[in-house]
Formats: C-alpha cells, structure tokens, sequence
C-alpha cells in the first residue's frame, strides 16, 4: 500500500514491531511481501476542536515473483517529496507533488526496494496537481503508452483534455500527448495515478491478494498458522500518546524522528 495523508495523523503499527506516527504530507509505503499485519488508527489530539483528516491509500500489486519478499516498511516524510511551483501565462499557480515518479525532472524519494514502482521502467507515478481558481496546468506527454488515470477529487469544475470532469470521478486520459488541465471558479484538487500493467492473474479475498485461487487457499493457511509473525502490541487499535510528533521505528530498532 502507499498511504498519502494530506492533512492529519495516522499512526502505524504491525507485526514486525515496526511503529509510527506521520501525516501533513507525509507517505508510508508498505510492502505486505509474504505476509504482515499492520494497522492505521487515526489520534485525535485536537480534544476541544475539529480534527480534520485527509488520506489515500492505494494498492499497488506486486508481480508474483515478488509476492513472496520480505515485508518492508519506509517512511517518504514530506519535507523530502518534490513540490514544483508553476504559473501559466495567465499568472495562475498550479502546485504539483511528486509522490512516486518523475514530474518535469523532478524525481520522488526512492520507493520500496520490491515495490513494481521501484524499477522506472514500470514508469509508475502519483501526482498531485493543486489549481488555483483559473488555472491552467500541462500533464506532461511520456515516450510511451502507458495506463493513466486522473482523480479529481476536490474543486468545482475542470476541463481535462477537452472534457468537464465531474468532482469525485475519475477519468482515463492519453499519455502519449501533452493533457491540458483548465480549472474553474474554486481551488482544485487532483491525483493522477499512472504505471505499466503486470500483466498477471490476481485473485483477491479481504486484504489477501495472489495470482489465483490456490495461492489464496495457500495464504489463508499460512495466516491461521503462523498469523504472519504474531501481534506485538497490547491492543490492536494503537495510538501513540498526545504530542504532535512524527516518528518511524524500525523492525531493527533503528528510529527516525520529525
């Protein structure tokens, strides 16, 4: 998984031991590999007041040579993810953040080690394109043909290559030619979404994910068995205390703080 959290905390636990609390641009990638139990609970540290909250979490498969390394868990804190200021001829601003790939040169902190996102050939990418009221912004063109979707999600109309997007859909567009992006009358939100397919089977039950039926079967047991390392923690729905701080510590002790 790789949870963007724009706004807000989440704290992270799983059954490697590994911990965390990160948010306000914040990105965890996760990779479940063989088996893991993580969980995402959400502070409310605000105890006389809103605590306003805004994530995405995406799945992104992995082919079935790699869906059985190891779990691994990386922090991408925000101060690290590229955000590239523009202004189109009109003098509006259009921010963009490079959460995975490459935007105008400009690369994202390195991805999990077995991620499909960690080869470029794959040319896997999330971006996050923020429109002032009148905005124009360019998707940039790739060499190639290559799946892309783009999620608007927040905003009051735009125009993406020639057609009105309505907010809270998604819509497929062309990544062998430049896309224009014209927004309207109120600040706009969209994530882009792009990668090569893996071009394998998937079968999936709840969080389990394989290439087919049997490997399914063949993980439900190996969770009853093993329940893939076992729960570390007191509870299963961890906060990690009232301060305001971000932090990763890692299965091998290691620690980063924010």
């Amino acid at each position: 998984t790789v949870t963007i959290v724009t706004e807000g905390l989440v704290d992270h636990s799983d059954s490697l031991g590994s911990a965390g609390r990160f948010g306000d641009g914040d990105v965890q990638w996760m990779t479940a590999g063989k088996g893991v139990q993580h969980a995402e609970m959400f502070p409310l540290l605000n105890q006389d007041e809103k605590n306003p909250f805004e994530l995405f979490q995406i799945w992104l498969n992995l082919p079935k040579r790699s869906k059985k390394v190891p779990p691994h868990y990386k922090m991408l804190w925000a101060e690290d993810i590229p955000v590239i200021h523009q202004t189109d001829a009109e003098g509006k601003k259009t921010t963009v953040t490079v959460y995975a790939g490459t935007y105008e040169g400009n690369p994202a902190p390195t991805p999990n080690p077995d991620s499909w996102a960690a080869d470029p050939a794959n040319q896997v990418a999330l971006w996050r394109f923020q429109l002032e009221p009148g905005a124009t912004a360019t998707i940039p063109a790739l060499d190639e043909s290559v799946p892309r979707k783009l999620f608007y999600y927040q905003g009051n109309s735009v125009v993406a290559d020639g057609q009105t997007v309505q907010q809270q859909s998604i819509i497929t567009v062309d990544s062998t030619r430049d896309v224009e992006i014209q927004n309207g009358a109120e600040t706009s939100f969209l994530l882009l979404m792009q990668g090569k397919p893996i071009n394998e089977p998937v079968a999936t039950y709840g969080p389990f994910v394989a290439n087919d039926g049997s490997e399914l079967q063949a993980l439900f047991q190996e969770y009853q068995r093993t329940q893939f390392g076992g729960w570390p923690w007191d509870n299963h729905d961890v906060v990690h205390g009232n301060e305001h701080k971000r932090f990763a510590l890692h299965a091998d002790g290691s620690r980063e703080d924010r």
